[in-house]
């Protein structure tokens, strides 16, 4: 069974965070799904992936392409994986099965700590996924550094 790691974002914003995130989910050999529930929004974010750093190039696409099967990571809004993800990650309050976290190595869950509207949400997934026997982490970077400060 894998674990949801919530991560509150406070310091840095999604497009900084998300790439640090995808770039350990590669290195340990995962293949990632970001889920969004915005399609623009997942726009933006495949566009801010491929501006990054030269040495740090992400490979990734966004799905309904022709070669999803094959992405290292896929920018979807659907619940369905086609590219065989064993780690999930939801932005902008994209819902996450209990079942989902059982059969993944990982779902992180990032959330803007500056939205209430998405801290809300994200509390109301933690309750759920718990309640649901996941196990669960929170991290912050309240510090300014990323810590753990809470595990169910």
């Amino acid at each position: 069974m894998g674990v949801a790691m919530f991560y509150h974002l406070t310091q840095r914003p999604l497009e900084e965070t998300l790439p640090m995130l995808l770039e350990k989910s590669l290195a340990a050999g995962w293949r990632v799904a970001v889920r969004g529930v915005d399609p623009g929004r997942l726009d933006w974010l495949d566009e801010r992936l491929w501006l990054g750093p030269e040495e740090g190039f992400l490979p990734h696409g966004r799905a309904g392409g022709a070669h999803d099967a094959q992405q290292p990571i896929l920018l979807t809004e659907r619940a369905d994986l086609p590219n065989g993800a064993s780690c999930l990650m939801s932005v902008d309050g994209a819902e996450v099965s209990a079942e989902e976290v059982a059969q993944m190595e990982r779902v992180c869950i990032l959330f803007d700590g500056m939205d209430e509207r998405a801290l809300t949400q994200a509390r109301g997934q933690w309750r759920a996924l718990t309640g649901a026997g996941c196990t669960a982490q929170y991290w912050s970077e309240g510090s300014g550094r990323w810590e753990k400060k809470a595990e169910s």
